[in-house]
């Protein structure tokens, strides 16, 4: 009775830019319904992340070149998602603009914060690839192991003629550290941890041990379908994700990766553990009650 049954997606006319620096003007971002232009598409969700984002930028944006210069099929765009940063964010950005130009390296400045799931939306929704790979910006995900979720995905999709119009997802996985983890957290962590992915087996995705490794590679046609209709824009929009993903029978892989602690994280262990705990429920009863339901792909609407 309170919430709508489809995502209402705002977008501003200023969000519908970018600084083209080469050209010194603004352009037109392009949509995910158009044809793809480009293989990859990395989506790097920011918020107050200036210190830590030419970290991340510099080793993704040294993988993807190494990439590209050994093959000229693998093309790529990086699209920095400055969710309503108070801090530098967008300048930060707009300096791998000027350096890689702005085919490379795009800065979507968003004219309010969404949460990481609205981020991410906006930018798959400019993306330009016939993959796209949402990673974090703190880096903690060893980029390299990009070769790992592209493998798994390609594997998905090997009956396919045209990879960007499959469906499959491919999960990046910290479950195999897990044991080391436990080792390392405070006792009340743990059971907040073994809490949550509780929850989540129980109400939502029973497929993926790992659903909030900021590291997955989905397919083009994959993005339009799941983005178009989730809800939830904090924390647990992977849950959603994955849930609309098992829901719709999209194939789904979960490959471990290489991952690292890096401070400076914008979860607090008690509130943010909360908040995603509400939204595992919100996720489970409005989809069972029909409150929620999935509009399908952009493309045939």
């Amino acid at each position: 009775m309170t919430s709508e049954a489809y995502p209402v997606i705002q977008s501003y006319d200023s969000e519908k830019v970018y600084q083209n620096v080469s050209a010194g003007m603004e352009a037109k971002f392009p949509s995910i319904t158009d044809v793809p232009t480009r293989l990859l598409s990395v989506i790097v969700p920011a918020y107050n992340e200036e210190s830590r984002l030419p970290v991340m930028m510099d080793v993704c944006l040294d993988y993807l070149e190494k990439r590209s210069e050994a093959d000229k099929a693998f093309t790529y765009e990086v699209i920095i998602v400055d969710d309503g940063s108070r801090d530098k964010t967008t300048e930060v950005g707009l300096k791998y603009s000027r350096t890689y130009g702005s085919d490379k390296v795009r800065v979507l400045t968003l004219a309010k914060n969404r949460g990481k799931g609205g981020a991410v939306r906006m930018g798959m929704f400019r993306a330009r690839g016939k993959l796209l790979l949402f990673a974090d910006a703190d880096g903690a995900t060893t980029f390299s192991d990009f070769s790992k979720v592209e493998t798994s995905i390609r594997n998905l999709c090997k009956e396919e003629s045209d990879i960007s119009e499959a469906l499959a997802v491919s999960c990046g996985s910290r479950a195999h550290l897990e044991e080391e983890s436990v080792a390392t957290r405070s006792v009340f962590r743990t059971v907040l941890m073994y809490g949550f992915h509780g929850l989540v087996w129980l109400l939502a995705v029973r497929e993926v041990k790992d659903t909030q490794c900021g590291f997955k590679l989905m397919t083009r046609r994959t993005a339009r379908v799941l983005f178009n209709s989730l809800h939830v824009e904090r924390w647990a929009f992977d849950v959603e994700m994955l849930y609309l993903a098992q829901s719709l029978g999209i194939p789904i892989d979960e490959i471990s990766v290489e991952w690292n602690e890096i401070e400076g994280t914008k979860m607090t262990p008690v509130l943010s553990w909360i908040e995603m705990g509400l939204d595992l429920f919100i996720i489970w009863l409005r989809y069972t009650l029909r409150a929620w339901r999935i509009k399908g792909d952009m493309m045939a609407q």
